[in-house]
């Protein structure tokens, strides 16, 4: 791993993609008296409210045999309240923990917060920013589903404008071949032109669709999204693109028989229930791979011998 710390997906090569995935895959396997961060601390700074990425973490670091001390909604319960900067919050707890994870409601507090550390920073995502481990997780569930990275049609669904998710696994298809991307969202929230920029100059083909249900007989993957009320303006541009797309029995219906359904979670009601069963729903199973991919991620950081130099 030739990055310090991981605050954007623009840092990995495909060298170094192939290289965390396969130490994932390790981990499925790793014993469980294996310790390999035996004697390490994580730190795990949230700003913003998390279920899967703040427990996905600890679990991972507590698996690999070291030790966790987190704050949850830091906004709220911590000296941030008292006006603290994200620069000496950071500078603090380096003191007390190997490495830090950092949620929060700012984008670009994730590199401001890498710019003063000394250990290694991982961004948990940044407002409607980035979030860079999920986007691994994601792709590394659409290998691990369908066997591989390469050639694949892709449909990103629902707030690609404010969607951190879908916005760092879009700039991940970058180091990849023959991928086409299909946007399809509500007009109020369609993927950034910096985004689009940066397939551009990768050469990743893209283009938007209104109509999901045109779309669906020919992908090879569903990344299904929310549309996220905190991050709209007013109620009535939210209320505006709720519920546009669902899918339900009858998206499923008309879904490619080989193709597989990804969301980053929480899911409001843009996915129903009565399809879980179904084994092209591989949204849960794509929460677990966060714990696999995150302990790679955190092996290659700090285990001895691995600690990366820049």
């Amino acid at each position: 791993m030739t990055v310090r710390h991981v605050v954007e997906v623009a840092q990995f090569d495909r060298a170094e993609l192939e290289r965390l995935f396969a130490r994932a895959d390790h981990m499925r396997e790793l014993p469980p008296d294996a310790a390999p961060l035996r004697g390490r601390i994580l730190a795990t700074l949230f700003y913003e409210p998390s279920t899967r990425t703040r427990l996905s973490f600890e679990a991972a670091m507590l698996r690999l045999g070291g030790q966790v001390i987190s704050t949850e909604n830091a906004r709220e319960f911590s000296s941030a309240i008292k006006g603290e900067t994200v620069e000496d919050t950071v500078r603090i707890v380096e003191g007390y923990a190997d490495a830090i994870v950092i949620r929060h409601h700012e984008q670009g507090a994730a590199h401001r917060a890498a710019a003063v550390a000394s250990v290694p920073v991982i961004n948990g995502g940044d407002g409607p920013g980035e979030h860079p481990t999920q986007a691994l997780l994601d792709l590394y569930t659409i290998r691990h589903e369908l066997g591989r990275i390469d050639g694949l049609r892709v449909a990103l669904v629902g707030d690609l404008r404010f969607g951190r998710t879908a916005r760092s696994l879009a700039r991940l298809f970058c180091l990849t071949e023959g991928t086409e991307l299909v946007f399809v969202s509500p007009q109020a929230v369609p993927m950034g032109a910096d985004v689009r920029a940066a397939l551009d100059a990768h050469d990743v083909a893209y283009r938007d669709e209104q109509d999901l249900a045109i779309v669906l007989p020919h992908v090879d993957v569903v990344y299904q999204t929310r549309i996220q009320r905190e991050r709209f303006a007013t109620a009535e541009e939210f209320e505006a693109s709720r519920g546009v797309y669902v899918l339900d029995a009858a998206s499923f219906g008309r879904l490619n028989p080989q193709a597989i359904v990804l969301h980053p979670l929480p899911r409001v009601d843009e996915i129903a229930a009565e399809v879980d069963p179904d084994p092209r729903a591989a949204y849960f199973r794509q929460a677990r791979n966060g714990v696999f991919v995150r302990m790679a991620l955190l092996d290659l950081l700090l285990a001895d011998g691995e600690r990366p130099n820049g």
